[in-house]
């Protein structure tokens, strides 16, 4: 399967997403944890982030507390230009 290109996604509406996960520790559960996961992702379903989560909930020891989300689109479609012109000037 070919992979999309990192401009294709965010051309697409991609944003870069950037999530805390704070967890409780096996050992110690009133212990908190940090864990920052990111990826490009779309919002506001957050596929990829959702993907994470259920892979964190049905493999990992550590059950989540709290999930903080923070985005941040990069590319604009006003801030993609095409050239006018594309040549050579000697």
């Amino acid at each position: 399967m070919r992979q999309v290109s990192e401009l294709k996604k965010l051309l697409d509406g991609y944003r870069l997403v950037t999530a805390e996960i704070l967890y409780r520790m096996p050992d110690h559960p009133k212990l908190l944890q940090s864990y920052i996961w990111q990826d490009y992702d779309l919002e506001p379903k957050y596929p990829a982030l959702s993907k994470f989560l259920d892979f964190w909930t049905r493999e990992l020891e550590g059950p989540i507390h709290s999930v903080r989300v923070g985005t941040k689109r990069l590319i604009h479609p006003s801030e993609f230009r095409h050239a006018d012109f594309v040549g050579a000037i000697h």
